[in-house]
């Protein structure tokens, strides 16, 4: 039977996102009735939308069938265009995300080492030590705080930052960038109705920064991330600018914002299932696994887009060349055909193949340097904090892309 039309304006609709029984109400008739859905919304090109675990990982197995490039996200018409406008080209940012064979792989190797916990060894102590002067900052606000501006949102900011190389006073400005880029669906993030605008100038802005950037590592390279970038070779030849903009962008953005959507989702779930939290205090040895459960449970990127180069069929859908899928990630990580009881959050969980990083050839670069940081957050925080409650209503980021909580109101205990 076909499910109505308005589900189509309903899988782009930022509000749903915001809203986690809207989303997952929807996201479960679809895995029912609909896992593989021709999908046009007003003022977006066509797409299907695959919401089954099993199909995504089809998908994204085949790296060469399905690719990146040219619509990694579903994006409305207008707000392309605006974009390209503002930008003053069609593509004015080429990073790793959009890349298909063999420039995935080449770029891809430039910083591949970095992210390996081999190397991250190297920066443990490091991260420890930023990790517990955030939880000292718990003790300084007095008991209560917006655990999402106060807290999340820093602690993996500053890890990128060290990595990058950058200083600690440009915080303020990647952290609202950062905001105003994955936001900016939801105004109260991104500070102006006009989502569109404010997602332009944010890249206008970021583009600028990383300029400068870019330039000073050329003429003065560091032990840093960016001098390493900012000097690589590909084939031979120095890395184009525009390519190595966007890789700058890329872990500023990503490399923070998903890690911090992940400890506030992840600090709510275990304050609206108190069980799991004396279950995880009583035996610190769950905590890998608790880790893994956060990383499910939120799963902050919502969606990428593949785009098929030839005609394949999925669950008995004709999918033509040419035509663009939105891999729903949310979805997949509460697949009943996966996950017993998906909708439980269980510390203990095991096994847990969740899909919140991706899988194939494009799983996530830092998806390492997350679980460390997150293992060293919640280590410290469950040590040292006590009698951690919701002191207000929490609310999440209407957002389609990359989304998680924007307020976090509690109340606690130091130990």
């Amino acid at each position: 039977m076909a499910l109505p039309s308005v589900l189509d304006r309903d899988i782009v609709n930022p509000r749903i996102y915001a809203v986690q029984q809207d989303y997952h109400a929807l996201f479960s008739q679809l895995r029912r009735e609909d896992p593989v859905r021709w999908t046009k919304p007003d003022g977006y090109e066509p797409f299907w939308t695959v919401s089954k675990y099993a199909d995504i990982v089809e998908i994204e197995r085949q790296n060469t069938l399905f690719i990146n490039e040219p619509r990694l996200n579903m994006r409305p018409r207008e707000a392309a265009a605006v974009l390209a406008a503002r930008l003053g080209q069609q593509k004015p940012i080429r990073m790793i995300v959009d890349m298909d064979e063999p420039d995935h792989r080449k770029y891809r190797a430039l910083t591949q080492s970095w992210f390996l916990p081999s190397n991250l060894k190297q920066i443990d102590e490091t991260i420890k030590e930023i990790t517990k002067e955030y939880v000292d900052r718990l003790g300084e606000l007095g008991g209560a705080c917006d655990f999402v501006r106060d807290v999340a949102v820093w602690f993996p900011l500053r890890v990128i930052m060290l990595l990058l190389g950058v200083p600690r006073e440009d915080g303020l400005l990647l952290l609202r960038l950062t905001q105003q880029t994955f936001g900016a669906e939801d105004p109260d993030v991104a500070e102006q109705a006009d989502f569109k605008a404010a997602r332009a100038q944010a890249f206008a802005e970021f583009v600028d920064y990383f300029n400068v950037l870019l330039a000073k590592r050329r003429r003065e390279p560091r032990d840093d991330l960016a001098s390493l970038i900012a000097n690589a070779q590909i084939d031979g030849k120095p890395i184009p600018d525009r390519e190595a903009l966007s890789y700058y962008i890329v872990i500023a953005t990503a490399g923070h914002d998903t890690t911090s959507a992940t400890a506030a989702g992840g600090l709510l779930a275990l304050i609206e299932n108190p069980q799991e939290m004396v279950k995880l205090r009583a035996d610190p040895a769950l905590l890998p696994r608790a880790i893994e459960e956060m990383i499910r449970w939120v799963t902050p990127v919502k969606h990428f887009g593949r785009t098929a180069v030839q005609d394949y069929v999925l669950r008995g859908r004709q999918i033509k060349a040419g035509q663009s899928l939105m891999l729903c990630y949310p979805s997949a990580n509460r697949d009943e055909d996966v996950f017993e009881n998906p909708f439980d959050f269980r510390v203990d969980r095991e096994p847990n193949k969740q899909l919140a990083f991706g899988i194939g050839v494009h799983q996530c670069l830092g998806l390492h340097l997350a679980r460390q940081e997150l293992r060293a957050f919640f280590a410290e925080f469950l040590s040292r904090v006590d009698d951690v409650r919701l002191a207000g209503e929490p609310a999440h980021v209407a957002g389609t892309f990359i989304a998680g909580l924007k307020r976090l109101p509690i109340q606690y205990r130091m130990k």
